[in-house]
């Protein structure tokens, strides 16, 4: 009589030892070849990875259901990309709110000025396919400025009569590969009341932008006058939080509060007003500004932030774009060895830059 025992996880991977990336790359050429396509020298290796990981995961023993959910979720991710693509250039803003906002809701209407005046200030729109406040996005610019990212749900029936057949229309199986593209083509975030799949997007965003594992960009909460759903749930969640110590001081400037739709827009705007983006080289954290700060700038920037941002012995300088950057090379550039506990301070610094008083040519 037999039984079954567990497999050795040592002695199993002794045994796919042959099972490595030099076997799949000659595979992988012939693809392209086949595929008429002529990749860089990272993007075949990458490709190869992707492929191997696939072979591993069967080795490993995944089941059919681990399989497929790994295939719908690369799908999903590659289509998306390809709709996200021909429009990197452009600046996006995610906006979340409940489906269930009435038309006759004054928080309705005031999504749809709001998505009305940050695509005159030239940000595309991202937002889910329903209706509600997600409608109300879609209703504001015009629709070729519109992307929808409808998640598949039983009882919903489609996407809404804005976005309802645009080819910038994307369907979801996952909540995760979604609200992935929601963050990662993301330059500011704009959240209106909504329930818990509002929240779960919302904490997801400041969560990303804490932790840095999404680009730090402006989030903007908005709600009528005289509306108390933000204030709530500052006082019942936020305050609590900071009260425990759970969260620094400085991670409630990662946010802010408005009824005015104006001043929201302005507030995304000015973020970008100096500052432009920013990325890890190395251990350099590289920020990209629109003009260069100047010798007093960057003594202010050192005085009032260098403790906090700067590891110790560094601060601030002023860089040449690095060989590894192969966006916006002409921009003027400071670099930093950045402690990376200190997001909601960078949001700061990016706030100071922004308002000190820009001299073009300097």
């Amino acid at each position: 009589m037999t039984t079954n025992q567990p497999t050795n996880p040592q002695r199993a991977d002794a045994a796919r030892a042959a099972l490595d990336l030099s076997h799949i790359e000659s595979a992988v050429d012939g693809f392209f070849t086949t595929a008429g396509v002529q990749p860089s020298a990272e993007a075949r290796e990458l490709v190869a990875e992707l492929m191997l990981s696939g072979l591993k995961l069967v080795a490993d023993g995944a089941d059919l259901g681990q399989l497929k959910l790994v295939r719908t979720a690369l799908k999903e991710m590659r289509h998306a990309y390809r709709i996200f693509n021909p429009y990197k250039g452009t600046r996006k803003i995610s906006i979340f709110g409940s489906a269930r906002t009435p038309t006759t809701d004054p928080d309705y209407a005031l999504a749809r000025e709001f998505s009305r005046g940050i695509s005159a200030a030239g940000m595309m729109v991202i937002t889910g396919a329903g209706d509600g406040i997600m409608k109300a996005g879609h209703e504001g610019p015009e629709i070729d400025k519109c992307f929808g990212l409808r998640i598949r749900l039983p009882f919903e029936a489609g996407a809404n009569s804005v976005i309802d057949g645009d080819p910038k229309l994307i369907n979801f199986r996952y909540f995760f590969t979604r609200k992935l593209m929601f963050m990662a083509h993301s330059d500011a975030v704009a959240v209106f009341p909504g329930g818990f799949g509002t929240q779960d997007e919302l904490f997801e965003a400041l969560t990303l932008i804490q932790t840095g594992k999404s680009n730090l960009v402006p989030v903007v909460l908005l709600e009528h006058h005289g509306g108390d759903y933000w204030k709530g749930w500052e006082e019942g969640c936020v305050l609590p939080l900071a009260r425990r110590k759970l969260i620094s001081p400085e991670d409630r400037g990662l946010y802010s509060i408005h009824t005015d739709p104006v001043a929201a827009v302005a507030e995304i705007a000015g973020f970008y007003k100096r500052y432009h983006s920013m990325r890890f080289v190395g251990k350099e954290l590289v920020l990209r500004l629109q003009t260069q700060l100047s010798d007093a700038e960057l003594a202010t920037a050192e005085r009032d932030f260098r403790h906090d941002l700067c590891e110790k012995d560094t601060t601030f300088r002023r860089v040449e774009a690095f060989p590894d950057e192969e966006e916006h090379r002409t921009l003027p550039r400071i670099a930093l060895r950045f402690n990376r506990r200190a997001w909601s301070r960078l949001r700061a610094f990016i706030d100071s830059i922004n308002g000190m008083p820009q001299r073009h040519g300097s």
